[in-house]
């Protein structure tokens, strides 16, 4: 079954980046190698520091929107629960 994935993306300077795929790893890659012209390679917004997983495409959209909708510090909050030290998750999913 295919899954989908809702992450987000901190900068040095504390920048938060959302958004969704289906494919984490090779987005991640793309954002780290700034093979994307986003926000995200203008800012320098590459460490992975969250992401949950769903079955449903329709259902990690609205993950994802209900996320961009909230006060940072609610995404803060998520973020130091899922990953403490907020540190970069990306070796942990290549494995």
């Amino acid at each position: 079954m295919k899954q989908y994935y809702v992450y987000i993306l901190a900068s040095t300077s504390e920048r938060l980046y959302i958004w969704v795929t289906s494919d984490l790893v090779r987005r991640i890659y793309e954002h780290k190698n700034k093979l994307v012209d986003w926000f995200t390679k203008k800012y320098n917004i590459n460490k992975l520091v969250y992401y949950e997983v769903h079955q449903d495409i329709n259902q990690a959209i609205k993950r994802e929107k209900q996320m961009k909708k909230c006060i940072r510090q609610y995404k803060v909050n998520i973020i130091t629960e899922f990953n403490p030290a907020w540190q970069d998750l990306y070796s942990q999913i290549c494995e």
